[in-house]
């Protein structure tokens, strides 16, 4: 399905609208964000960050590569959710909450354990409260990959997932060419970055064994691709064969089928950080889900308006999808 939105005429390329809300929106989380820690079956711990003004509905955020629950697409959208009538608990996966995890294993796109564990923590608390949940990017393509493999065993009224990297072969593929290969280096610097706190924290803390994990991977400086990143580390440390293994068996594209919560999956033509070719056909969506594929809006980016009052239309849209679906 296209989509109406047209992107703002000083943001009129897919890399103005990707870089414009990532470096230069300036936004603070809402007043009375509280922070949780969760203790997992696993021995590790998940930091969530609550936005909870009383027994409105309330939905599960989760954020993209690199990101956390400070990202501004996480805190502009809290904003949103309050001012519709809900409440939202952002979700950092393993290490982004600026506390490094306890062990050497980290977060990914096909990880659907921490948001199984966070949904089954939350409704055991809250049996009959309205539950939604977003996800943007990587944390899109968890989520539609849970989704998929739960299929009815959730109490979920509704679910958002945007500028999901449906096909992750196609994606890394994609990050490889072109203007592209500056959002590639960008994450590829973070990951290494991340890798090297995470060794120091886990030495730090004495976790030798699982220091040692993270030694064996090999020297990482040399990294220069997704498919050289993903074949030596998600695969190294999560059990995977190699790279092909783990995008075969992580991409979302192939559980959309299987989704039996009201979906809505938001997409820009122009997005940088993959091509058309990820894109399902009608035949391989559920019934309940739906697909907006606007002709701009570049990655995670979705800005209209005016240059001094700038308009999130994404807040807009999932804000008025979720009202459609929760009461």
């Amino acid at each position: 399905m296209h989509n109406a939105f047209r992107p703002a005429w000083w943001l009129n390329s897919p890399h103005l609208q990707t870089i414009y809300p990532a470096l230069l929106r300036r936004i603070s989380p809402p007043s009375g964000i509280r922070r949780e820690r969760l203790n997992t079956p696993d021995g590790d711990f998940l930091d969530i960050d609550w936005c909870d003004n009383g027994n409105q509905p309330l939905v599960l955020l989760l954020h993209g590569l690199a990101g956390s629950s400070r990202s501004g697409y996480i805190v502009g959208l809290q904003h949103s959710l309050s001012a519709a009538g809900f409440a939202s608990v952002a979700l950092n996966f393993r290490g982004c909450s600026g506390e490094m995890n306890r062990m050497a294993r980290c977060y990914h796109s096909g990880e659907t354990e921490d948001i199984d564990f966070l949904y089954r923590t939350l409704r055991q608390r809250f049996p009959d409260r309205a539950m939604a949940a977003i996800g943007f990017s990587l944390g899109g393509n968890v989520l539609l990959k849970w989704l998929g493999e739960q299929g009815d065993k959730l109490d979920l009224c509704a679910a958002v997932a945007i500028s999901v990297p449906l096909v992750l072969s196609e994606c890394a593929d994609k990050l490889d060419n072109g203007f592209s290969k500056l959002y590639r280096d960008y994450l590829l610097r973070e990951l290494k970055h991340y890798m090297r706190v995470k060794l120091r924290h886990l030495q730090n803390i004495g976790q030798h064994e699982q220091a040692d994990r993270i030694l064996k991977l090999g020297e990482l400086s040399g990294i220069k691709s997704f498919w050289q990143y993903d074949d030596k580390v998600v695969a190294g440390l999560h059990g995977f064969k190699d790279a092909h293994d783990y995008y075969r068996r992580s991409s979302s594209r192939q559980f959309l089928n299987s989704i039996r919560v009201p979906t809505l999956i938001l997409q820009a033509r122009d997005d940088p950080f993959m091509t058309e070719r990820v894109l399902p056909t009608s035949a391989e969506l559920s019934d309940q889900v739906q697909l907006e594929v606007c002709a701009g809006g570049g990655h995670v980016g979705f800005v209209g308006g005016s240059l001094f009052r700038p308009q999130y239309w994404l807040e807009m849209r999932i804000s008025r999808f979720l009202s459609e679906h929760s009461r």
